[in-house]
């Protein structure tokens, strides 16, 4: 069971849910009643957990990155406006309530992390099957569409094949649901490469307006729902450096922490060193991908 705070009440609104990260509130007035307002915190979780410890700026970062994503893709998107109560300015946004695809649309261009476990394991990763020898950090031939279901909070994403998908939503919904995340992953991948970062991989959510239209929803290519790498120092065979959490993982499962990840009992708080590196992290990231300072 996952220890999350309760959420803030914001006047104007019913909270609906939290998760590990984002709070999520019905507007109950003015000309915007009945979209979202999607507020992203400053809590970060690890195996399954949302620690104690918070990262101080994460949850505008995460709103400022998804944003400037969202400008330089040209994809039709969920968000409204940023003209949000002034107790969450900068950290939320208000957004279209849309039905979700029960479905995280998952895009890999390299090998790691649990399409690396699932390939050492198979020679395959959600069921397509890739070469011989590749090893962690391996650039694949092509991108690659890894979906999996989402799981409820607390509970592990299960990567799952793409008939999976056929047959929770449909051949032509699940279809048109690898194209999109396929192309924008691409799109994303180049233009993170031309600011020396690898995009290795991450993962979409899209939802269905009440006319039809697919659009790309919740939070985008930041460091919580991607892999990015420095691409100087890219070297497959090894982990590679990067702009997320890893930190936190590092330090939790070494002996500094004191703690077993299977015995069951929370994490420990962070200490002051390890937040202030995952925070320079996610900043870094923010500033090398858009070029503003934070």
């Amino acid at each position: 069971m996952l220890n999350i705070p309760d959420a803030p009440a914001i006047e104007g609104t019913t909270h609906l849910h939290s998760g590990k990260v984002r709070d999520l509130y019905r507007i109950e007035e003015g000309e915007l009643a009945g979209n979202l307002l999607m507020v992203a915190s400053d809590r970060i979780s690890a195996y399954d957990f949302v620690l104690s410890s918070t990262i101080p700026d994460k949850g505008e970062i995460l709103t400022r990155m998804s944003l400037w994503w969202f400008d330089q893709l040209g994809a039709d998107h969920h968000v409204i406006s940023t003209d949000v109560p002034e107790s969450v300015a900068g950290r939320a946004v208000i957004c279209e309530n849309l039905a979700m695809f029960p479905v995280e649309c998952v895009a890999r261009g390299y090998l790691t992390g649990s399409g690396l476990r699932e390939y050492a394991a198979t020679g395959e990763v959600c069921g397509i099957a890739l070469p011989d020898g590749l090893e962690d950090g391996s650039r694949l031939p092509e991108a690659i569409f890894t979906p999996a279901t989402k799981a409820e909070v607390g509970d592990h994403d299960e990567n799952v094949s793409f008939d999976a998908v056929v047959d929770r939503i449909g051949a032509d919904d699940a279809a048109a649901l690898r194209e999109r995340t396929l192309d924008i992953y691409e799109r994303a991948e180049a233009i993170a490469r031309e600011r020396g970062i690898i995009l290795a991989d991450t993962k979409f959510e899209f939802g269905r307006r009440e006319n039809g239209i697919v659009v790309l929803a919740d939070e985008v290519l930041t460091p919580d729902s991607s892999r990015f790498w420095p691409a100087d120092q890219w070297q497959p065979g090894r982990a590679q450096p990067s702009y997320d959490k890893d930190v936190i993982r590092n330090w939790l499962t070494s002996p500094a922490s004191g703690w077993d990840r299977t015995s069951g009992e929370e994490p420990p708080a962070l200490p002051a060193e390890v937040v202030e590196l995952t925070r320079s992290k996610y900043v870094e990231a923010y500033e090398r991908l858009t070029g503003l300072t934070f």
